[in-house]
């Protein structure tokens, strides 16, 4: 065993000992789509006294959480997003109603005197509003006298002692404290009964309070701070919600629902075992296959498969990434990605050792991995990017599965090229590996390339045709964007989308009389998985949602809410234009990587092989009449990634092999190229379909579009990769004069000198 052979070895075992005691000593974090709740939204605005920047939009996610820890939500999350933005996680909130009523109330807390009934004199708007109390009677009040910003604490307890049952108890801070004697003081001066010796507490526009001052409190005297308590026939919970909204006092902003996403935790339970049957049923598959491909080194390839999945699940639990649906979906598609770069090595193994009968199987094995390196670094670095954007233009559980296809991309070039990479070395030094052929998998060429060596087919001979067919197969999908229209989901039309389990099963017909008799004419009802049932309306608040789930109760009987999304519609244009912006920026940054790497003939042809894509998939789900939402996007932009994949290794074999014959016809060489890949490209593309397979079957109806539009972007990659990229790239070369890439120097070749470096296996001796 050579030196680096133990270097990768130590390597590989200290990483998944370090994988294995995390697994072991840590927890995953689950997203709300997977352990169940709410998450909301709110955009700040900006108010009379304030602008909506990163201070201000701080202060108010401070007073949000003071007031979603007094609901005893167990481990809420509240963070900021951009300048202007709070998202609000509530694990375990199935009905986030109460929740938003709280949370979302949004005006200045204020303290007022009470000027005595509504006088209907309208030039009196100035000295303070017209608001019922309680009981509905309409009161004149004063201006502010003192802001909830003054308010220090205020606690509900229950008075066994008094009599007075459940009480609120207030605190000011000092300067507060001292306006609070003065108006109170004041509105002692009024007669008992006297609507003037109330003091009115107003938050949202609206009187929570107003208590009247003690007739033990004498005239200017008021009341200390420390000792205030408002009184009256309050039961436990409305005591507790009064102390709730008096604490966390006014908003510095106000702020807007803008996306509110609620999950059952059968639902998450329910994605969470479908995805782990489909992992573990689309990985066997996956490893099956190579194993009977690449016999031995492929059977080690799947060991190193196992500790890619152990690398990356330690990775995301270490990092603490919060494991969303999509991000889950992504680590078990890397899984079928984590495949290729074995595949592009053993391949190239296969052709050294073909090409050199003589040289050692470890020799071979090693100018595989050192020849197959640039089209793994190069598809590679395009996955990652493709990752980037999802997190950085992406929004919630995309951005998730941009940080778990991340993670993915680079734990299975480790697996690949490290760990994989160890155990065939190791194995490919055992003389019993090496004198049965039949054993190790490398030393015959494979059926595929068997069988199109024999055939010898000429794909580029007429580049022309397969464009003419890639043209009719996008007019296809234009015409079915036209035609049927792309159903956008409520993510980027905004709205609301939920979906309810009934008791009694209820037919879509019935469901939907049922939601018209209730003044939801307008909303579309179709059927979830399951039996479900699933609402689509326009802009619809908590208590219309109440409304409507009561309406399908009449008919179905106990309803459950399973799934429920508000888009607002100012985020759902602005998640649309985000969308469009992601995918420019996603080919114009493939445009440059390509161009940097390659010919800029070949970076268009592959752009353009990507758009053909695009459109295609937008076009199958728009004539399917899917719906196009968040997760489609994360799709998308994950098939744009494995298109250009599939292009830079066609591409990075035309520009080997041209620079090697720069006299040859370029067509000829696109097709050698051509022949040399496709082993590759099938093999790689059976990896991932099991999992995507597995995926759209047993995965529920959670992953299942996710999975289509996957299992469709991959099989059109596939085919524009080879037969859209590589003639586009022959017909744009017509008009090049770029002369044909220069002849890589040898790895062991110095600068000035004409003798190479000897292989570090040969030892020189010749007979």
């Amino acid at each position: 065993m050579t030196r680096a052979t133990t270097v990768r070895a130590v390597l590989a075992a200290a990483v998944l000992l370090v994988s294995v005691l995390i697994t072991l000593t840590m927890s995953p974090r689950l997203g709300l789509d997977l352990q169940g709740g709410t998450r909301m939204v709110l955009q700040a605005k900006d108010s009379d006294t304030a602008k909506a920047d990163r201070e201000s939009t701080d202060r108010t996610l401070e007073v949000l959480r003071q007031r979603i820890d007094s609901l005893g939500v167990a481990e809420p999350t509240l963070t900021r997003s951009g300048e202007d933005r709070i998202i609000v996680e509530l694990p375990d909130v199935q009905d986030p109603r109460k929740a938003a009523e709280i949370i979302g109330r949004t005006a200045q807390l204020s303290f007022h005197a009470i000027q005595g009934p509504d006088s209907g004199d309208e030039r009196r708007a100035e000295a303070g509003p017209t608001l019922p109390d309680e009981q509905g009677r309409a009161l004149d009040l004063g201006p502010a006298r003192l802001s909830g910003a003054g308010v220090k604490d205020a606690t509900a307890a229950f008075d066994a002692q008094q009599g007075a049952g459940w009480t609120v108890s207030l605190d000011f801070h000092k300067q507060a404290g001292r306006d609070w004697t003065r108006l109170t003081g004041e509105a002692a001066c009024h007669p008992v009964q006297d609507d003037r010796r109330r003091v009115a507490i107003v938050l949202d526009e609206q009187i929570i309070s107003s208590p009247q001052v003690s007739p033990s409190v004498g005239c200017n005297a008021g009341l200390p701070s420390g000792s205030t308590q408002i009184t009256g026939s309050f039961s436990a919970d409305e005591a507790r919600e009064l102390a709730l909204l008096i604490k966390g006092g006014a908003l510095p902003l106000p702020v807007e629902i803008v996306e509110q996403r609620t999950v059952g935790p059968t639902l998450g339970a329910a994605a969470i075992d479908a995805s782990a049957r489909a992992a573990l049923i689309g990985a066997a598959a996956t490893a099956l296959f190579i194993t009977v491909v690449y016999r031995l080194f492929g059977a080690l390839a799947a060991v190193a498969l196992a500790a890619y999945g152990l690398i990356s699940y330690a990775a995301l639990v270490a990092l603490g990434v919060t494991l969303t649906l999509p991000g889950l979906a992504g680590f078990v598609l890397a899984i079928g990605m984590a495949v290729d770069a074995n595949v592009l090595v053993f391949e190239r193994a296969r052709e050294e050792h073909a090409q050199h009968p003589g040289r050692s199987l470890r020799s071979s094995l090693t100018a595989g991995f050192r020849n197959a390196w640039s089209a793994v670094a190069d598809s590679n670095v395009t996955t990652l990017i493709a990752a980037g954007l999802l997190f950085f233009l992406g929004s919630g559980p995309v951005k998730g599965f941009g940080v778990t296809l991340a993670i993915g991309v680079i734990a299975s070039m480790f697996s690949a090229l490290v760990i994989a990479r160890a155990l065939t070395e190791i194995a490919a030094g055992s003389r019993f590996v090496s004198d049965y052929r039949g054993v190790n998998g490398i030393a015959f060429p494979g059926r595929v390339r068997t069988w199109l060596t024999r055939r010898d087919p000429r794909l580029m001979r007429f580049p022309g045709r397969w464009l003419m067919v890639s043209t009719a197969l996008v007019a296809v999908a234009v015409l079915g964007i036209v035609v049927r229209g792309v159903n956008l989901g409520v993510e980027f039309t905004g709205g609301r989308l939920v979906e309810y389990s009934t008791s009694r099963p209820v037919d879509v017909e019935r469901a939907r009389t049922a939601l018209a008799g209730a003044g939801f004419g307008d909303a579309e009802v179709t059927t979830a998985g399951a039996g479900d049932i699933s609402v689509r309306t326009g802009e619809l608040d908590n208590d219309g949602e109440h409304a409507l789930r009561a309406a399908l109760a009449a008919e179905g009987g106990t309803t459950t809410k399973v799934r429920d999304e508000l888009i607002g519609p100012s985020l759902g244009d602005e998640l649309r234009r985000n969308a469009l912006i992601a995918l420019g920026i996603a080919v114009l940054v493939q445009l440059a990587y390509l161009a940097v790497r390659f010919r800029w003939t070949f970076a268009v042809a592959s752009v353009g092989a990507l758009v053909h894509d695009v459109i295609i998939l937008v076009g199958a789900f728009a004539w399917l009449g899917r719906t196009v939402d968040g997760i489609f996007l994360a799709a998308l932009l994950t098939v744009i990634g494995y298109s250009v994949n599939d292009s830079v290794v066609v591409f990075d074999r035309v520009r080997e092999l041209w620079a090697k014959a720069r006299r040859v016809p370029l067509a000829t060489i696109a097709d050698r190229a051509v022949l040399q890949t496709v082993p590759r490209t099938v093999n790689t593309g059976m990896g991932a379909l099991f999992i995507l397979v597995a995926l759209a079957v047993l995965g529920g109806d959670s992953l299942a579009d996710f999975a289509l539009a996957l299992l469709i972007g991959m099989c059109v990659g596939t085919y524009s990769s080879v037969l859209t990229a590589v003639p586009a790239a022959l017909v744009l070369e017509r008009s090049s004069k770029a002369p044909p890439p220069a002849r890589k120097r040898s790895p062991g070749r110095r600068s000035g000198t004409k003798a190479a470096r000897r292989d570090p296996l040969d030892n020189g001796a010749r007979v």
